[in-house]
């Protein structure tokens, strides 16, 4: 009854059903035609998000969400600002820097692009770039956020793969980074061709004033990876370290977070949270269905039947990977696809690690693509811009997200070189 999962699927979402209602409906209708007790959907729902790694997730998003409120991001665009905004496409180059440095606190790409999306945009188009192009840069910068860490998605994977999540996201950094430098590439392709205007330059001065102010901010990344690498606080810990330092730095050190906040902030948290936990639970319950129908194993069958390179497999699992991105969240994706292919990526023998990686980047590029990219549509309804004018700026910076995503693919030094050297012995 595969066809049933599947195609009842995408029947619901075709309705235009909200993804976790819609595995839940169709998993309880193959519970009932399967004649098995809808206790053991119940079960499955819990120990789907039984796992004390998932504790990350609302911290990460309460961190995001104080900096945002106390203004902190303000400094982190103005620090970017002095650095790069002279440059051709000098405040493209900008949105890109401030996700990079942004994105060692966040974890989650909607976050990203819902606050700091929103003041850069403001930013671009003041400073004469077109609203189009304001939002697809600043949907394509928001990508970084769950790469570089800490990153939401990682935290997902390594749950479920029971893969070391520091080693993931010591992993993450280059590919991240990459990620940055091919945006930065693209970013100046366009302005030059459209001779975007070039920002004055602050001098040495305004740098070293705008770095001073943001070195607290600075400080957080460092603390996070720095206190997982040694074994001062796990992943899950360091989640809450990165929120109670956010709350310090905004409440008592820059004086910038407003109390009456407070209550709406934590509402949001709880409210991005409770909807993120439920879909987790709801592809828990789909992904089990879909092992108990031997889904792992067919299409194990069907790559070792086209081919047994690992180059190959690894083309195909990112054509079906890109694909599915384009309809599926991220989260989902990983919870349905990562026990599917798990024996596939051992068979090959192709680093969990590595893997991790490239299906995050991979997922990254579906959230910039119709019919259901939630950054895509986060961006437009900021921008007040119609799909058709987003996807005409968004194509160069697809392209180059699509071509880093295979550099990582078929170069995996790139992503396994920190976690050997700085985690040989794979602490989680």
């Amino acid at each position: 009854m595969t066809w049933l999962l599947i195609g009842g699927l995408f029947l619901l979402l075709a309705l235009n059903i909200p993804i976790g209602f819609a595995m839940v409906l169709v998993s309880a209708l193959y519970l009932l035609v399967a004649d098995i007790p809808l206790v053991a959907a119940a079960q499955r729902l819990v120990s789907g998000t039984d796992a004390y790694l998932l504790l990350a997730i609302p911290f990460f998003f309460l961190a995001a969400e104080i900096m945002n409120s106390a203004g902190i991001m303000l400094q982190i665009v103005r620090m970017s600002s002095a650095l790069v905004g002279h440059l051709r496409g000098g405040l493209g180059h900008v949105c890109v820097l401030a996700n990079v440095l942004l994105s060692g606190i966040s974890g989650s790409a909607a976050a990203d692009a819902a606050g700091l999306g929103r003041i850069q945009h403001e930013m671009l188009t003041k400073g004469g770039y077109g609203r189009a192009f304001s939002a697809a840069l600043n949907a394509s910068a928001a990508t970084l956020g769950p790469v570089i860490p800490p990153s939401i998605p990682l935290v997902v994977y390594g749950g479920i793969t029971g893969v070391s999540v520091g080693a993931l996201f010591m992993a993450g950094i280059i590919p991240g980074l990459l990620m940055a430098l091919f945006l930065m590439v693209a970013v100046w392709l366009v302005a030059k061709r459209r001779n975007y205007p070039l920002q004055p330059w602050g001098g040495l001065r305004n740098v070293a004033v705008q770095t001073w102010r943001a070195i607290p901010i600075l400080v957080l990344p460092l603390v996070i990876l720095g206190g997982i690498r040694f074994g001062a606080f796990t992943p899950t810990e360091a989640a809450v370290v990165a929120a109670a330092y956010a709350f310090v730095l905004g409440a008592f050190f820059m004086r910038t977070f407003r109390w009456p906040e407070l209550l709406p902030i934590l509402t949001r948290v709880g409210a991005d949270t409770a909807n993120l936990i439920f879909i987790l639970a709801a592809s828990s319950l789909y992904a089990w269905l879909l092992a108990r129908e031997g889904m792992p194993q067919k299409l194990t069958a069907v790559f070792l039947e086209i081919s047994r390179e690992p180059w190959i497999i690894l083309f195909l699992i990112n054509v079906l990977v890109l694909l599915l991105g384009t309809v599926l969240e991220p989260v989902v994706c990983i919870v349905l696809l990562v026990p599917i292919f798990d024996p596939l990526i051992k068979a090959m023998g192709i680093d969990p690690v590595h893997f991790g990686i490239i299906l995050t980047v991979n997922l990254m590029i579906g959230l910039l693509t119709p019919p259901m990219g939630s950054v895509m549509f986060i961006m437009m309804g900021i921008a007040r811009i119609s799909m058709a004018q987003f996807m005409r700026e968004c194509w160069i910076f697809i392209i180059a997200l699509t071509l880093l995503l295979f550099v990582i693919t078929y170069v995996p030094w790139l992503t396994l070189v920190l976690p050997n050297v700085l985690m040989p012995a794979g602490p989680g």
